[in-house]
């Protein structure tokens, strides 16, 4: 009967699914139910409003639920990128590529930021003051900024390698959690401020409505694009620390070129050199796996005997040019998320997502095809468009099994894990747990109970 129902609900309009990122939204459901009252009032000795009465109370609940399958592929993504920090090491498919191509691994950041866009459309659906919801989401992206930097700016070193206290001078200031503080900074105000009061009835409409946001993403990709292929990258220099008493060696890197996205002479490692400062950036560069610089590649190892002069220069994975197609990709997420406020019927919006997934899958493999490589730490156009057509495809499969079929007990663990999804991310991928268990031993700082269980041995 379930079955039925779920199938049947396919093909008829539905209530809407007032769902948001963090709370629920209840003012839609108070009015109908408010509706409800004054028609049971008026039609009691009616029989056929009673079954109306029926149905429309069969489908009260629906208006107080949240939309399941955005925790469920919340909790997907936090479990995936565990798995990756865990079992990279031993799978070079679960790893990040090194530098082109793409793994598995290389979806999660994508997949987060795409998490974000959606839930950003029913966070700020219709704020009551644009100036003070302007002001709350100023103040979330500061939080969970600062919470970045202390998490990955030195403070919370990885587990065999535990100091004591941060050096300013060489904090990392870029991080996970602070691309997505500054998408979800960018995309909430877009969300605020950029969209117009039109009424949306159709796929036309929805675009007219928001297409101030539309336009945003395309200069911002325009921006990214010009600044990628245009700009002069000169031949810089950097220090590598050696002994306490000895003179840093420094390596010089000559490039004197415009367009390069090597590892070496890309503008997106010039620009973090010059506004961050090589201090401030990651200190273990993804292309140190590559066969250039690693006799181990894929993963890391000691230098072959030829390696470039480039393969031991901090590189940001997480830097300021890469984050500005971070946003884009934020923003693909807000839209599939107003296409969940304007459209009730399952299977139009599932028709509305796949249109321009099926767009961006097409267009990064093409761009892939024709030398526009895919690339996660340049995050390049091609990576943008791939990676988010793949999280629509995840996402619209995740909503036809979850929401629409009721297939959800099956998927109660991600739903837990997507609810909890910053919690668990400090406590494990930022090794919070690990250091705490760290923190106790028996007679000996070194046996504790991560040595045990094999872990930063």
């Amino acid at each position: 009967m379930k079955k039925y129902e779920a199938i049947k609900s396919f093909e008829e309009n539905d209530e809407d699914l007032e769902m948001g990122h963090e709370n629920q939204i209840h003012d839609s459901a108070t009015k109908i139910i408010n509706n409800e009252e004054r028609s049971t009032m008026i039609s009691s000795s009616s029989s056929s409003s009673r079954k109306q009465e029926q149905q429309q109370h069969q489908q009260q609940p629906q208006t107080s639920q949240r939309l399941l399958s955005l925790d469920v592929f919340r909790g997907l993504t936090v479990a995936l990128m565990i798995l990756v920090d865990d079992a990279g090491g031993l799978i070079p498919a679960l790893n990040h590529s090194p530098w082109n191509g793409l793994t598995i691994a290389d979806f999660v950041m994508p997949f987060f930021l795409f998490i974000v866009g959606v839930a950003l459309a029913f966070t700020y659906k219709k704020p009551s003051c644009k100036v003070d919801a302007s002001r709350k989401a100023v103040l979330r992206a500061l939080k969970l900024l600062a919470l970045g930097i202390f998490l990955q700016g030195g403070y919370v070193h990885r587990v065999s390698d535990l100091t004591f206290g941060v050096d300013l001078k060489q904090i990392r200031l870029m991080g996970i959690l602070q691309r997505i503080a500054v998408a979800y900074l960018i995309t909430a105000l877009c969300e605020i401020w950029l969209k117009r009061e039109d009424i949306v009835n159709s796929g036309s409409s929805l675009l007219r409505k928001y297409r101030y946001q539309w336009a945003l993403a395309l200069f911002l990709s325009v921006i990214y694009l010009c600044l990628l292929y245009g700009m002069y990258v000169p031949d810089w220099e950097y220090e590598v620390p050696t002994e306490p008493s000895s003179e840093p060696m420094k390596f010089s890197v000559k490039c004197g070129v415009r367009g390069d996205t090597g590892p070496a002479c890309n503008v997106v490692g010039m620009i973090d050199r010059s506004l961050l400062g090589l201090q401030h950036l990651y200190r273990r560069p993804i292309y140190a796996r590559m066969p250039e610089c690693s006799i181990n590649s894929p993963d890391y190892g000691p230098l072959p005997p030829d390696a470039p002069s480039w393969c031991q220069a901090p590189f940001d994975p997480e830097g300021l040019l890469s984050s500005v197609m971070a946003i884009v990709t934020c923003l693909v997420g807000l839209h599939y998320g107003h296409i969940i406020l304007h459209f009730k019927n399952h299977r139009i919006r599932i028709l509305h997502w796949m249109i321009p997934t099926s767009c961006l899958v097409v267009s990064g493999i093409a761009l892939d095809l024709f030398g526009m490589h895919v690339n996660k730490v340049l995050y390049s156009f091609s990576y943008t468009c791939l990676t988010a057509g793949a999280a629509g495809i995840l996402f619209a499969g995740i909503y036809l099994m979850v929401d629409v079929c009721g297939y959800s007990r099956m998927t109660s663990i991600f739903q837990w894990i997507g609810m909890h999804a910053l919690m668990i991310y400090v406590l494990a991928a930022c090794n919070i747990f690990p250091i705490f268990l760290q923190g106790f031993y028996w007679g000996n700082p070194h046996n504790n109970i991560l040595k045990l269980i094999g872990v930063g041995s």
